[in-house]
C-alpha cells in the first residue's frame, strides 16, 4: 500500500470528492499543505465550498483528469473499475488509496484516534463526542459524517492528540483503521450489495473490535445479540453499555418533555449515578449520549463538561432537523434509511406535537429496498401518511425491478394510507393540497428528498 508523507505534503487527487467523508478528508489535507484536487459526478454545494477553499474541483469524471503530476489517487468506494479515472490511474502507474486507507493513514499522526462504528447512529454519537471535546477545549480534529452545526462543517483541523471519526463498514473500509478507542453501538443487516448475510457483518465487525491495541478500550453495545462473540480473544479493555441494568453503563428514570427531549439518570460501574439532559429526541440517542459520555469518562473529561455539552447539542444536519414551517405544518427532515432507523425516528416523532404525521420517504439503493421490503413498511407504518418517492439509485442499476410503489402496497396491506409518485413535482403538489395546519411533515432518507421540503419552505 502506498504510505502518504505527511512530513512532506505532495499532490493527491480525489475522485468522488464531493461525498462527505471525500470533501472532509480532502480538506484536512489541504490544511495540512497539500495541493489537492478532485472530481466528481456532479456539482453541489460541496463541490461549490471546496473550490472557495482552493481545491480544483473537475465535474464530470474523465481520463484526463488524471494527470502525470498526481502523486496520489484516493478512491470513494463508490468508484468501480470501469470508471474512466481509475482506468487512467492504473494506466499511468499512478500509486492509489481507498477512502478508508488514507484515513486509517491519517490516524497514525494522532494519540489518541477515536472511531465510532455500527450500523447506526455513527453520525449523531460521532458528533456527541465532538462535541464533548470541543466543550473541554481539546483542539481536536474531527472527521463527520454530516455537518455539526456548532462549526458549520463536517471537518475540523485540531492541533491536539485527539482525532474523532466515523467508522462506516462499508466495504470494509473500517478495517484500514488504526483506533485507540473504538464503539461499536450496533450491528444488524445492511449494505447487502457487499455482505452476503448479518454473519458477514458480524465478522467484519469482530475484526475492527481486534484492531484496538492491548492499551486500548473497546466501548461496545452490550446488548447487541452474541455480543460475546464480538469481544471473544480481545486484548484491549472492554466496557458494555446498554438500555438496561447488567451492562457497564446503562441509564434509568429516562422522561421526556414535550418536545420528546430526554432527562435520564446514568450508572456507571463504579456505583456513581449521573444526571444528563438531551436536546435531540427519542430512546435511541439516549444510547447514543451513553456511549459518548463513556468516552469522556475515558479520556478525563469531568461529567459537567460533558452534561453541559450534550445539553446544547442540537444535532447534526438531516438528522431530525428543523427545517422550517409553512401554513402552520412543521417540516423536519431526517437521514434515516434503514428500517430500525425509520422506526426510531418515528416514534420519536410521535411524541412530537402534531395533527396527523406525514413521512416522505425516498428508499435508498435498490438492493436494500428489496432486502427490507416487508421492514419498510412495517417501519414507516408508526407514521398515519406515507408519500413514497422513487428510489434513489445511489451506485445501483435496477437489476432487480424493484419500485417504491412495492412499498405502498405493502403499507396498505398494514391499513397505512400510502401514496406513491415518480416526481418530486407531484409529491410536493400533492403535499401543498393536503397536508393541513398543525401537520409534522418529516422528509426521511439517504438521498436527495430533503429538496422537497426545502422547496414547499422556499429555502
Amino acid at each position: 500500500m502506498y504510505t502518504i508523507d505527511f512530513h512532506h505534503p505532495c499532490r493527491i487527487h480525489f475522485v468522488g470528492i464531493g461525498g462527505i467523508s471525500m470533501s472532509g478528508l480532502a480538506e484536512i489535507l489541504k490544511e495540512a499543505g497539500f495541493q489537492v484536487s478532485g472530481s466528481d459526478r456532479n456539482r453541489s454545494e460541496t463541490t461549490d465550498a471546496l473550490e472557495r477553499k482552493g481545491i480544483q474541483v473537475q465535474i464530470g469524471q474523465r481520463a484526463s483528469n488524471i494527470t502525470q503530476d498526481i502523486d496520489c489517487v484516493v478512491f470513494t468506494s463508490a468508484i468501480r473499475e470501469d470508471n474512466p479515472e481509475w482506468i487512467a490511474t492504473k494506466e499511468l502507474g499512478i500509486p492509489s488509496l481507498t477512502r478508508g486507507e488514507l484515513l486509517g493513514q491519517l490516524m497514525r499522526n494522532y494519540e489518541i484516534p477515536i472511531a465510532v462504528s455500527g450500523t447506526h447512529g455513527k453520525t449523531t454519537t460521532t458528533s456527541m463526542i465532538s462535541e464533548i471535546l470541543l466543550q473541554a477545549d481539546t483542539d481536536p480534529t474531527l472527521s463527520i459524517g454530516g455537518i455539526l452545526k456548532s462549526i458549520g462543517a463536517n471537518v475540523r483541523v485540531g492541533g491536539s492528540k485527539y482525532f474523532v471519526a466515523e467508522a462506516c463498514e462499508y466495504t470494509n473500509s473500517f478495517l484500514d483503521f488504526f483506533p485507540k478507542i473504538g464503539v461499536i453501538l450496533n450491528v444488524e443487516e445492511d449494505h447487502l450489495d457487499f455482505f452476503k448475510d448479518l454473519e458477514d457483518i458480524r465478522h467484519s465487525f469482530h475484526r475492527f473490535a481486534q484492531l484496538l491495541p492491548e492499551d486500548g478500550t473497546l466501548i461496545i453495545n452490550g446488548e447487541i445479540p452474541r455480543v460475546e462473540e464480538l469481544t471473544a480473544g480481545l486484548s484491549c479493555r472492554v466496557l458494555t453499555y446498554g438500555m438496561h441494568p447488567g451492562q457497564d453503563y446503562y441509564p434509568s428514570d429516562i422522561s421526556y418533555d414535550e418536545y420528546d427531549r430526554p432527562h435520564f439518570l446514568l450508572h456507571g460501574p463504579d456505583g456513581s449515578c449521573r444526571e444528563f439532559q438531551l436536546q435531540v429526541p427519542g430512546d435511541h440517542n439516549v444510547s447514543n449520549a451513553v456511549a459518548s459520555i463513556m468516552v469522556a469518562d475515558l479520556l478525563g473529561i469531568s461529567s459537567e463538561t460533558a452534561g453541559k455539552a450534550l445539553a446544547g447539542f442540537t444535532g447534526t444536519s438531516r438528522r431530525f432537523e428543523y427545517k422550517g414551517s409553512i401554513g402552520g405544518v412543521t417540516v423536519i427532515d431526517d437521514y434515516a434509511h434503514h428500517p430500525t432507523e425509520i422506526a426510531a425516528t418515528l416514534t420519536a416523532a410521535r411524541n412530537y406535537p402534531h395533527k396527523s404525521l406525514w413521512c416522505v420517504f425516498q428508499p435508498h439503493t435498490y438492493t436494500r429496498t428489496a432486502a427490507f421490503l416487508q421492514e419498510f413498511a412495517q417501519a414507516l407504518s408508526l407514521a398515519d401518511k406515507v408519500v413514497l418517492a422513487e428510489i434513489y439509485a445511489a451506485r445501483e442499476q435496477n437489476t432487480l425491478g424493484i419500485s417504491s410503489d412495492q412499498i405502498r402496497a405493502e403499507l396498505e396491506k398494514l391499513g397505512t394510507e400510502a401514496y406513491y409518485f415518480p416526481t418530486f413535482d407531484e409529491i410536493e403538489n400533492f403535499l401543498l393540497e393536503n397536508c393541513i395546519n398543525g401537520d409534522l411533515l418529516i422528509t426521511m432518507g439517504a438521498g436527495d428528498v430533503h429538496k422537497i421540503g426545502e422547496t414547499l419552505l422556499g429555502i
